[in-house]
């Protein structure tokens, strides 16, 4: 059974920076997709940035530039740094596994509990 723990989420000013991590354990990280979605309130669920099998990211337009995705396959953890970050960006994040590489969250069958990301004005 694949787990995940998201940590780092907080609150920051707006135009801060912030690192979430995810550690994954229970399968061969390696082998599948990994990615970061959030959803703030009343909102549906989004993909904000992923990275597929072959380390390749792709982001959500709304973050390119500001949000890097990267991996340690050493340490099993996936991460997102968030640089600049906007009011809009206040959501609960979650990191996901699945074997599809899109941003959609359709297709991810794994999900951690989420950490939250506060962002004022």
């Amino acid at each position: 059974q694949v787990q995940l723990m998201e940590s780092g989420g907080g609150s920051v000013q707006s135009g801060g920076s912030l690192r979430l991590s995810c550690a994954v354990s229970g399968h061969s990280y390696s082998s599948r997709c990994m990615g970061w979605f959030r959803q703030a309130p009343g909102k549906q669920r989004e993909g904000v940035a992923i990275i597929d099998r072959d380390g390749i990211p792709t982001y959500a337009d709304s973050v390119r530039g500001r949000f890097t995705i990267s991996q340690d396959n050493a340490k099993n953890t996936l991460y997102l740094h968030m640089n600049n970050l906007k009011p809009d960006d206040t959501a609960m994040y979650y990191c996901a596994a699945g074997r599809v590489a899109w941003l959609r969250p359709v297709g991810y069958n794994n999900w951690g509990q989420g950490t939250q990301v506060t962002v004022s004005s």
